[in-house]
């Protein structure tokens, strides 16, 4: 498969998951088209079978330099079922990942939402969006991962702050990415604009920086 390079990214990215997703490069955004009925989520209240395979979609996935670092990006979706969403995605196998969602509400509201998957997956819905975008940020700080989403690109409010591996075991092998998903319609299209890469953490995660 090709690596695909993505504008503002120091690191290439290749396709992975099934059904595989579709994606180009457009006036400098990544553009991603989920297939329908896609998603990443283990329902806490289903217990996976060990046989069962895990939930799969197709994303763009990446390894970042190591050491901590912020990456970010403004997200649109064109919304049409329940739960479609543009998702900046953390990936550490099949048992572990995490999702900062641009998604749409059972209500048919944007909303920020995130979901920390450990064997089975959380959800977590933080705050509902008037506009029909919304920044989105991962930043690695050690062991431990945060997730920011923002209004306006500037000031930006904590959503999550964890460590995806038991035991705060370090990061460094953890994969980025993006994700279009639409659980439950006939597919996706998210945008990702204005995507930036730095090295380091903001010194407070807290206070709007």
């Amino acid at each position: 498969m090709a690596e695909l390079t993505i504008p503002g990214l120091p690191f290439a990215f290749l396709p992975e998951g099934y059904p595989p997703c579709k994606y180009r490069i457009e006036a400098g955004a990544l553009v991603l088209t989920s297939a329908a009925r896609t998603d990443m989520f283990v329902d806490p209240a289903q217990i996976p079978a060990q046989t069962a395979p895990p939930p799969d979609a197709g994303r763009l996935i990446g390894t970042p330099p190591s050491g901590d670092f912020t990456l970010a990006a403004r997200v649109s979706v064109d919304f049409a079922s329940r739960y479609d969403a543009g998702v900046l995605l953390l990936h550490s196998g099949e048992q572990r990942w995490a999702k900062l969602c641009f998604e749409f509400s059972p209500q048919r509201t944007p909303m920020a939402v995130t979901v920390v998957t450990r064997v089975v997956s959380d959800d977590c819905n933080s705050f509902e969006v008037a506009e029909r975008h919304l920044w989105l940020r991962i930043t690695r700080v050690g062991p431990a991962w945060a997730f920011h989403a923002s209004a306006d690109g500037a000031w930006w409010r904590l959503l999550r702050y964890f460590s995806l591996l038991p035991g705060g075991s370090a990061s460094e092998s953890a994969k980025v990415g993006f994700l279009a998903q639409s659980p439950l319609g006939a597919g996706c299209a998210a945008r990702f604009e204005q995507i930036s890469f730095r090295a380091g953490a903001p010194s407070d995660l807290r206070d709007g920086s």
